[in-house]
């Protein structure tokens, strides 16, 4: 592919619109929105009227004049068409970490006499902190295999399969509708990790037959830096599970102040403590720069983008990396990595250049590709960047090879 065969896609893109309803920086090729998304252009405006209209002129009156207290609801109503489930199955609260810790104990408290927790080696790690934290708690045990050993590891002890979606390094994405016919073939729960797959491909919850899941707003959502996660529970599931962290927002009247808890019915019992109002608005703001787009045409957008990458990378760089992410479409979500023994050197070198990506240990260097905003002639400009670097050695240099804290 030539750089004016990439602009043709440009210009035929459907999606192309949707750029306009980000603020990206000149000059820079962002290829990192698996890990943070853009700024949507409305975020700003919004989370002024927010802080200046609504707190500060309407003050506490906007719990009922702005409708705050329904906002952790309303607002996952929008992500229901973007992961393939009911509005009443979400709701916005929390961080991810706290979000899995809630539905992973609700999970294993609803299956008593299981003693454990499968999930596969090398998931995310908060993801792998949070299990073993809640197993010593409850003398449970966690149980880690190899990715393509999970179905069959699924026991009769088994209370909760826990697994991230897609996978945070490789991209490598699991059959979610197998793996949950195969756990409730066991009597076990599910647990899905969205975080780099929400907002990136065509998810569907409620078809899979999942049964719980969590996913971060920062991410592919654009909720901004820290934006607070949501959670999927299954509507046949609501009545049997119990949240573990009983706070007053998930009490069925919660300014009745009664000493004794009594959960709401539905998907509100997971709430717990007051929601943080900014930012859920600004997660609205990224929630919103998806209205009018379906999700395979989004999810195609992806595959393209990642194809013609690694076209160009393989063309141009040779055997100087390595694809460490699957080739097959199927078998992946929207990011790639590419293996080079100083990969955290290369990418500095990149994000000079104004390519921005990250790097995962040991020697992986992450591509994020966002349909909403990412442009073709981007990928393959950012892969004659990279070929340039290499050539020229340009990477090896002291600056580039001093680690800082976020990498």
């Amino acid at each position: 592919m030539t750089l004016e065969d990439a602009q043709r896609l440009d210009e035929a893109d459907p999606l192309a619109f949707a750029r306009e309803r980000f603020s990206l920086p000149e000059g820079k090729i962002y290829l990192d929105g698996n890990s943070l998304g853009a700024l949507p252009a409305a975020t700003p405006e919004r989370l002024a009227d927010v802080a200046g209209r609504q707190w500060g002129e309407d003050l506490i009156a906007s719990w009922n004049a702005h409708g705050w207290i329904d906002w952790p609801a309303r607002i996952a109503a929008k992500l229901a068409p973007i992961v393939g489930a009911r509005p009443s199955e979400l709701l916005i609260a929390d961080s991810t970490s706290v979000c899995l810790f809630k539905l992973l104990a609700a999970a294993v408290q609803a299956r008593p006499g299981r003693t454990a927790i499968l999930t596969e080696r090398g998931n995310f790690p908060t993801d792998l902190y949070v299990a073993q934290g809640l197993a010593d708690m409850l003398g449970l045990q966690v149980h880690a295999v190899e990715r393509s050993r999970v179905a069959d590891a699924i026991t009769n002890d088994t209370a909760a399969v826990m697994l991230t979606h897609v996978d945070y390094r490789s991209g490598t994405c699991h059959d979610m509708a197998a793996i949950n016919r195969a756990a409730h073939a066991a009597g076990a729960l599910t647990v899905w990790d969205l975080s780099h797959s929400a907002g990136a491909l065509a998810v569907n919850l409620a078809g899979d037959g999942s049964d719980l899941a969590i996913g971060c707003g920062y991410k592919y959502l654009n909720g901004g830096p820290g934006a607070p996660a949501f959670l999927f529970v299954a509507e046949h599931l609501q009545t049997e599970l119990r949240s573990p962290i009983q706070g007053w927002m998930g009490h069925a009247e919660p300014f009745a102040f009664d000493d004794g808890y009594r959960p709401v019915e539905g998907i509100g019992r997971f709430l717990s403590g007051t929601p943080s109002i900014l930012a859920l608005a600004a997660l609205e703001a990224g929630l919103d720069s998806f209205e009018g787009i379906a999700m395979a045409d989004l999810q195609a957008k992806s595959q393209c983008l990642f194809q013609i990458f690694v076209n160009a990378v393989e063309a141009r760089c040779g055997d100087q990396v390595r694809l460490a992410s699957p080739r097959d479409p199927a078998a992946r979500g929207s990011h790639l990595c590419f293996a080079h023994p100083h990969g955290y050197a290369v990418m500095q070198a990149l994000i000079a250049r104004g390519v921005v990506g990250d790097f995962r240990a040991p020697d992986l260097m992450r591509f994020g590709f966002a349909p909403l905003y990412n442009r073709y002639e981007e990928v393959w400009r950012a892969a004659e960047i990279l070929g340039d670097i290499l050539d020229r050695h340009e990477w090896d240099q002291p600056r580039f090879h001093q680690r800082a804290r976020v990498t």
